[in-house]
């Protein structure tokens, strides 16, 4: 989720040469405080079950022998 977060930050505010380092602080703490206005959610539809039988070659099942 962190990733996707990440890519919106990126396509919605980070699209563009910034001169410095204080403009970029100014720039995403906008973004940031727009973003939590909006209350935006990420609709994560990969449940843990989900995960779990998609994923099940990953992560075998120990041996109890």
């Amino acid at each position: 989720m962190v990733e996707l977060e990440f890519s919106v930050l990126s396509r919605q505010c980070l699209n563009r040469r910034i001169p410095s380092v204080d403009v970029l602080t100014r720039e995403v703490s906008a973004w940031e405080d727009d973003r939590n206005a909006q209350n935006a959610r990420v609709n994560w539809q990969f449940s843990a079950a989900d995960a779990r039988s998609r994923l099940a070659r990953l992560y075998p099942t120990p041996s109890l022998s």
